[in-house]
């Protein structure tokens, strides 16, 4: 044991009250983990279904682009490609999952109708350009449960190593203290009883020994 601590009954007291503060953070630790783990299962599921969505709506925005390439011709469809306007960026909230920061991204706001005049355009193309709005919107989608993925597995590894370290060497340790401290002290009060025993018998004696 650390000759720096010393085995006294106010050290005991401390290592005591430090060892259930311990406990209790590991039990809160162990909840904050467990809750991250059920956010984090629950992200990666819809990952995943965002991530089948994005590749049936970009593959319907190709095939629509492609057809509307073949009845309107690839210089024609370019051109009026310019006429949509660009997307300046999104909005992102954040919101907290015990103390994680996680990203919220407004819906992707675009016109409902195509930007183009419908002269000289055809069915085709407003398929694309619909299809192009929900790839666009589901690609946000999926670049803010990605971002909360990682943000999520990011702590719950902190976490994790944090309850380690307090399972695995804190609490053992104040506990160990603890023993050892208690060992002294009763070894100490075994003593110190023998001791007071000795002197009292031999004060007896020595009474009885003058009468």
């Amino acid at each position: 044991m650390s000759p720096k601590i010393a085995p006294t009954r106010g050290n005991m007291v401390k290592f005591a009250s430090s060892l259930k503060l311990a406990e209790k953070g590991h039990d809160l630790l162990e909840q904050k983990r467990t809750i991250l783990l059920m956010e984090l299962m629950g992200k990666i599921r819809e990952a995943k279904e965002l991530q089948r969505s994005l590749e049936e709506v970009f593959s319907k925005a190709y095939f629509s682009l492609q057809m509307a390439g073949l009845s309107l011709g690839i210089e024609n469809v370019e051109e009026l490609s310019y006429s949509v306007p660009e997307t300046d960026g999104f909005t992102v909230r954040l919101h907290s999952v015990m103390g994680v920061e996680i990203p919220k991204v407004d819906p992707v706001n675009r016109p409902p109708e195509p930007c183009y005049s419908f002269l000289g355009t055809s069915g085709t193309l407003d398929g694309a350009y619909l299809h192009a709005t929900e790839v666009l919107s589901l690609i946000a989608r999926l670049a803010e449960v990605e971002t909360s993925v990682y943000r999520l597995a990011v702590q719950i590894r902190r976490t994790f190593r944090r309850v380690n370290a307090l399972e695995k060497v804190v609490i053992p340790s104040h506990r160990q203290i603890l023993a050892w401290i208690a060992n002294v002290l009763e070894e100490n009060d075994r003593e110190d009883f023998t001791r007071m025993k000795m002197a009292r018998e031999g004060m007896e004696n020595e009474g009885g020994g003058i009468l």
